[in-house]
């Protein structure tokens, strides 16, 4: 059986735009009659997703998968590291934990993943007929060119795949971006890139014209596109999202997300953004809090560290003053359990010992050094307080997480979930509740149209507001036209005939 054809997608720096041009031309190759699948051999993100087989890897691929209208595998991430600090972060391979490393001794123990990786990588290839590979960061990290096994140019060549590299010009500098990545690249590796991409351009493209002629020139590449600014409402998992910097203006039912450094699977929330009159909006400083409806406390890689950062800059004693005076408190797994009275990590697996939490629900939570990773379907249960519109609510989503929590007396679980990763599983109970403040382990627990809407029909109904104008969609299908909207633009703005030349003449 012939293996696929392979296109690679670099960047000139975190954050170009490397994942929704691979998203786009995943769509692009799907919508033209290809078996297409994504790729990447090596993610460092915070958030991540569990599989049906109960695996994680990252979002990007996942909302690649999506693009290529098929189901997200591990096959597409086979290595996904999760930064636990400044120096170190936890390797998943093929969705399981092989451990916490240093970046030094991550770096030598990489060589030793180029098999499962390739083995990843076949896989996908025997199956598919395209497949867009993403890069990480930038080639021309000098520094980390010798350790580039499987990240860019390393994997560009295992896999004989051409290369196409993005520049952000709405930063500034693309055309030094390009050049000088391209200049700093091997001889072999410069001839591996076959096209260049100048990415969230915004205004007239005649005036960028004499540029572009400027910088084929000087780089011996084709530029290949001049790909728009696109305000595109798909999912990101990179630390530099503009989510967190962009709308601070208060809607008519005003949310709240506490920016944690380490805050991970930050998209749980993204099914607000697309509701009229709902403002969501991600804090930092306790000056920035004002008085919203809701607040969340979102997923951390870290939970007690940054309990202890809320602490110190004095936003845990705004979220606890604002629970005080009736605000909604909603808190989803490292966040659902700062909310309980003690946090214990006996085997060192965070911050170890223990610390107090935030006293908001009567549970205590203990990290365990096995990570719970399971994808469940369920129900809200009987909801007390101004949330009581969700009771009976369906919901799906996944849990991920390392502490197990023990609800006391005072408190009641607040859905009902089955783990569909297994045959016959029982239904168990899910997090917490107590008055106004809410908790569970659920990621995504919000996708599901008639949550969100409902938690916006309880917030209005608390204010006298008309919520009729501010129906949700169903995240799944408002994905899917944002989907069709991306490969569209990039069809439009993209020389898609070289691009297939490019992918067909090969290395």
């Amino acid at each position: 059986m012939a293996k696929a054809k392979a296109i690679m997608v670099q960047g000139t720096m975190s954050n170009a735009g490397k994942s929704l041009l691979a998203a786009g031309l995943c769509r692009i190759f799907k919508q033209d009659g290809y078996r297409v699948a994504p790729f990447k051999a090596q993610n460092m993100a915070l958030n991540s997703f569990i599989t049906k087989e109960g695996l994680e890897m990252g979002r990007a691929q996942v909302m690649q998968a999506e693009c290529a209208g098929i189901e997200p595998s591990v096959l597409m991430n086979p290595i996904l590291l999760k930064p636990t600090n400044d120096v170190g972060s936890q390797v998943i391979v093929n969705g399981e934990v092989l451990g916490n490393m240093d970046a030094r001794s991550y770096f030598k123990y990489k060589p030793q993943l180029i098999p499962e990786v390739m083995k990843a990588y076949d896989q996908l290839a025997e199956e598919n007929d395209i497949i867009v590979i993403e890069g990480a960061g930038s080639p021309a990290e000098i520094n980390l060119k010798n350790d580039d096994c499987f990240v860019n140019m390393g994997m560009a060549k295992l896999a004989k795949a051409p290369v196409l590299l993005v520049g952000d010009i709405d930063r500034g500098g693309v055309f030094a971006q390009l050049i000088g990545t391209v200049i700093l690249l091997d001889e072999d590796e410069k001839a591996m890139v076959k096209g260049l991409i100048i990415n969230k351009f915004r205004g007239d493209k005649t005036i960028l014209d004499p540029g572009v002629e400027m910088l084929e020139e000087r780089a011996g590449i084709p530029v290949v596109g001049v790909a728009p600014y696109m305000k595109i409402e798909v999912e990101d998992e990179d630390s530099l999202t503009e989510r967190f910097n962009g709308n601070q203006e208060v809607g008519l039912i005003d949310i709240a997300v506490i920016r944690v450094p380490r805050i991970s699977n930050f998209t749980d929330f993204n099914p607000f953004e697309s509701m009229p009159g709902v403002s969501l909006r991600y804090v930092q400083h306790a000056g920035e809090l004002k008085n919203p409806d809701m607040i969340i406390l979102p997923g951390t890689k870290n939970t007690m560290e940054d309990l202890l950062w809320m602490r110190q800059n004095g936003l845990e004693a705004a979220v606890l003053k604002a629970a005080g005076e009736g605000t909604i408190i909603f808190g989803i797994c490292g966040g659902y359990q700062m909310m309980g009275e003690t946090l214990s990590d006996p085997m060192g697996v965070e911050a170890g010992g223990t610390i107090r939490g935030m006293g908001l629900l009567p549970m205590d939570t203990v990290f365990a050094g096995e990570k719970t990773r399971t994808r469940v379907e369920g129900t809200f249960g009987t909801v007390q307080g101004d949330l009581a519109g969700l009771s009976g609510t369906a919901l799906e989503g996944y849990e991920i997480h390392m502490g197990v929590t023990t609800i006391k007396e005072g408190a009641q679980a607040l859905t009902s979930i089955v783990d569909t990763n297994v045959d016959g599983a029982l239904k168990k109970a899910d997090g917490a509740q107590r008055e106004n403040c809410y908790g569970s382990y659920v990621h995504s627990i919000f996708d599901k149209e008639l949550v969100a809407q409902r938690i916006v029909e309880c917030i209005g109904k608390k204010k006298g507001i008309d919520t009729t104008d501010m129906t949700g969609v169903d995240y799944q299908s408002f994905k899917e036209t944002q989907y069709d909207i991306l490969a569209s633009e990039l069809r439009k703005h993209l020389d898609m005939k070289r691009i297939y030349e490019i992918l067909n003449e090969g290395v």
